[in-house]
This record gives C-alpha cells, sequence and structure tokens, in this order.
C-alpha cells in the first residue's frame, strides 16, 4: 500500500478525525500512486493513521475513509452504506430523504438522495468515483429503487480532474418525480433541478413553520419550487406569496401548488427579492409571517463580507414589513457564515430596523444531514424563528 506522511505538526486534525487531509499538509509520499488510489496515512513519527482516497490534483489531496486496518472494498462499501441507510430508517420519513451524506456517512464525496422510488447519485472526487459501479449496484440491491439517476454535472468534480456528465444508471424513467415530504407532494426535476433536484435538508424545518402561518397572510422569498410556500399552505395560511427570480422555478412551483390543490391559498411570483422587499415597504404591505431561505451568499472566505450585507439587507427589509408581533423564518445555507455570525446579522438588522426581536426557535439542517463532530464544514444550514415586535 502507498503511503503518505503528514507534516510534523500538522496531524491533530486527522487524528481527531476531520476527513480532510490538505496538499500543504503532506510532507512527503513514498510508493507508486496513482490519482484516485487508496494510500495508507502516517504521521511524521511514522504513525498509522488511516487510510484514504489520493488525488494530487485537488486541494484535498486525501479523503480519509478509515482509521482502522482494514481493505476497501466491495464488503466495506456495502456496510458503510447499509449503516447509512439504516440510520435514516431509523431517524427520517424515507419517502423522501438524503440517504447517504457523503462525509457524514464516512463516505467522502459521495452524495445520495431519494425521491420516492428514484435515487440521484452523486460522486465528487476521483477516489469514489472509481467505486461508482460498485456504489450503484449496492444501492440498488438495499434499496431496490425504481430507477437510479447520476447528476454528475457539479463544476467542483474539475478541480478533481472529473468530466461532467449526467444520465440514467438504472431503468429508463420520467425524469420529473413525483415525491412527498410532510404530507406535501412536488415534483423533483432530478435532470435538470439545482443540485440533486430538491433541498431535502429543510424539510423538517419546513415542518416546524406550522404553528407561524395557520390563518395568517404569508411571503415566501426565494421560494424555489415553492417548498416553504406549499407548507404554509398546507398548513393553514390564509394567504402566500412566493418570489423567485426564477420564471422557470415559478413555474414548477405553480405546478406543485396545483398538485395539492392550493392554487387558490398559493401564487408565485418570478421578481427579484432584494427589490420586492423594498417595494412593498415603500407601498406600506405588510406580512404577519416572512420566509428568506435564499441561496449560499458565498462560497469562499474571501466574499463572506458581501455575504453580510446581503444577508442584513433582506433581513432588515423583512422586519420593516412584517406586523407587529409577526414571524419572521430567517435561514442561511452558506457554510463559511456560522451560527455566530449569522445571528449577529440578525441582531444588526434588528438594530437597524429598530425592531424588538425574539427567538422563538433556532434549527439546523434535517436529521438525514447530520454532522459530523470533527468537521465543523459538515454543518452548514441554519434557520432561526423569530418573532418581531
Amino acid at each position: 500500500m502507498p503511503k503518505a506522511f503528514i507534516a510534523k505538526g500538522k496531524e491533530n486534525r486527522t487524528e481527531y478525525g476531520h476527513p480532510w487531509i490538505f496538499k500543504s499538509d503532506i510532507s512527503h509520499t513514498e510508493g507508486d500512486i496513482t490519482p484516485g488510489d487508496i494510500v495508507d496515512v502516517y504521521s511524521s513519527r511514522n504513525k498509522f493513521l488511516g487510510r484514504g482516497f489520493y488525488n494530487p490534483k485537488s486541494q484535498i489531496t486525501i479523503r480519509m475513509l478509515t482509521y482502522e486496518h482494514e481493505d476497501i472494498n466491495l464488503d466495506f462499501l456495502y456496510r458503510r452504506i447499509s449503516d447509512a441507510w439504516n440510520y435514516r430508517k431509523q431517524v427520517a420519513d424515507i419517502n423522501s430523504c438524503r440517504v447517504v451524506f457523503a462525509e457524514s456517512d464516512f463516505l467522502p464525496a459521495l452524495v445520495v438522495d431519494k425521491f420516492s422510488d428514484i435515487l440521484v447519485i452523486q460522486t465528487l472526487a476521483l477516489g469514489i468515483d472509481k467505486f461508482k459501479n460498485d456504489i450503484v449496484s449496492i444501492l440498488d440491491e438495499i434499496i431496490q429503487p425504481r430507477g437510479i439517476y447520476e447528476r454528475n454535472d457539479v463544476p467542483v468534480r474539475q478541480l478533481e480532474g472529473l468530466e461532467l456528465q449526467k444520465g440514467f444508471l438504472k431503468g429508463s424513467f420520467d425524469t420529473l418525480v413525483e415525491m412527498t415530504e410532510n404530507g406535501v407532494k412536488f415534483l423533483v426535476d432530478v435532470e435538470s433541478g439545482q443540485k440533486t433536484g430538491f433541498f431535502l435538508d429543510q424539510k423538517e424545518n419546513r415542518a416546524a413553520i406550522a404553528p407561524f402561518v395557520k390563518g395568517v397572510k404569508v411571503l415566501d422569498c426565494f421560494t424555489h419550487t415553492g417548498s416553504f410556500a406549499l407548507h404554509a399552505g398546507l398548513y393553514g395560511a390564509k394567504s402566500v406569496l412566493g418570489i423567485d427570480i426564477s420564471e422557470h422555478a415559478v413555474k414548477c412551483a405553480a405546478k406543485n401548488a396545483e398538485i395539492n390543490g392550493l392554487a387558490s391559498i398559493v401564487s408565485f411570483q418570478a421578481a427579484n427579492t432584494f427589490d420586492i422587499l423594498r417595494e412593498y415597504y415603500d407601498k406600506n404591505e405588510t406580512f404577519d409571517t416572512i420566509i428568506l431561505d435564499p441561496p449560499a451568499f458565498t462560497k469562499t472566505r474571501n466574499t463572506v463580507q458581501g455575504a453580510i450585507r446581503g444577508y442584513k439587507e433582506i433581513n432588515l427589509r423583512a422586519m420593516k414589513i412584517l406586523k407587529s408581533s409577526g414571524y419572521l423564518i430567517t435561514c442561511s445555507c452558506s457554510q463559511h457564515v456560522d451560527s455566530s455570525l449569522f445571528m449577529d446579522i440578525l441582531y444588526d438588522a434588528a438594530a437597524d430596523a429598530r425592531k424588538k426581536v425574539r427567538v422563538v426557535e433556532y434549527r439546523s439542517q434535517a436529521k438525514d444531514h447530520p454532522v459530523l463532530l470533527a468537521a465543523p464544514e459538515t454543518e452548514y444550514l441554519k434557520c432561526a424563528i423569530l418573532q418581531v415586535v
């Protein structure tokens, strides 16, 4: 087995269980290594630390698979995927759920989502991509889906030296898949929708809005295909307006409203949320509950300051158009904006809006997206439910 040695003083993260070893952490390697191979990882004192995928083309040069002397083969993959599936059966509604959450399930760079009886798979690093056929066979045996689709059209693969591709891996089926989440039906575009087709990580947060939308006027910003808006409608909102900048997303959201029988309660508009919030303030338009679920405003540490300004602006403007004692359900999926920073942004927005704010509940991602304690990067979703006075 080829070996990679971590530089002196940089072993702690690996010893404490972080699954990534960066190029700058490696002092040298021994043996012939082809990109994507499995290597044994050693400390500077020649202590065995584990095994992982090696790819010198990536800044994350080693992705740890195990900290034991065990073979990485079909049986290993079967055990890991089986463990992941058994965990989901214990904690989640498996009609729609994330089956494998990469490093958090000790299968780095592997993502598998389940929409009804269809699986969507992403292999986002060279090492795991080499096992793709085995992974598909294992998923087919354990879960027995009607079909499996590949969404490897993600630019991050190019950093690993991989091509972008998508298509059928099992079966041939309509790629517009109907699934149910918390009793709400959704049409999921597994071929062309964002990421794998739907954002499953907000499932429990969407269920949590029920007490704050019943019988009231709701605004859902960055609605995408209407996930929060339709939950609000199902939970008894008087009226719901969903806003998204994408015409395509709004059309999809309207279809989802129709299949749920909510078209008379939930409507959608293609518009820029920043502009709409400003326009409503100018017109003295108010809402009882506002939901903010924007896309990530930053993907790198270099753009965090711009993200802070964006999050502050939308939250400030939303607070200004809430009725007294109304509720703001506000989210951030930006990994580089941690929980503490997000709450600081909300505090600053409240101060500038001259509003008193109570934190009713603070939430994170759904249990099918578990957080690996040794890897803070696996916790990215923040959801605060606030009462604005």
